[in-house]
């Protein structure tokens, strides 16, 4: 059976102040603001789109594990050790609060990050092969 999914189109990020948050997201992300209007700013960047949301306070994206841990829900990519290395240093330059580059036991390296509104990220080491041959890296 072929996949009828074929991509994650949006990721939806909630956000207490659109304005601070989508000014955040392109300084110190890199983030290409494409609409922006009270209640919503529309960004894109590491080849998606995200909708950052007007929220009630102390929303974000985390969830917390059965073990009572706080978890991501998104992981970012890039291509190697190095780059991992190297964005961590530029997150950390640019003011971003990062933890740690940690060995969690499966191939690559990783670290968290977060947004104004303590959304949590990840970045890992390792790219896609999918996304390496598609786009020939």
């Amino acid at each position: 059976m072929k996949e009828k999914l074929l991509r994650v189109g949006t990721t939806y990020i909630p956000v207490t102040n659109v304005e601070l948050s989508s000014n955040w997201y392109v300084n110190k992300l890199g983030a290409e603001l494409n609409f922006k209007d009270e209640d919503k700013a529309i960004i894109n960047f590491a080849n998606q789109s995200f909708f950052l949301v007007k929220s009630q306070d102390n929303q974000t994206l985390n969830f917390f594990d059965f073990h009572g841990e706080e978890r991501f829900s998104i992981t970012f990519e890039v291509n190697g050790l190095h780059a991992l290395e190297s964005i961590h240093s530029e997150f950390i330059e640019k003011e971003i609060l990062v933890g740690e580059i940690e060995n969690r036991g499966h191939a690559g390296k990783n670290f968290v990050f977060y947004d104004l509104d303590g959304n949590k990220f990840d970045v890992w080491s390792e790219l896609s092969p999918i996304f390496k041959e598609k786009y020939l890296i």
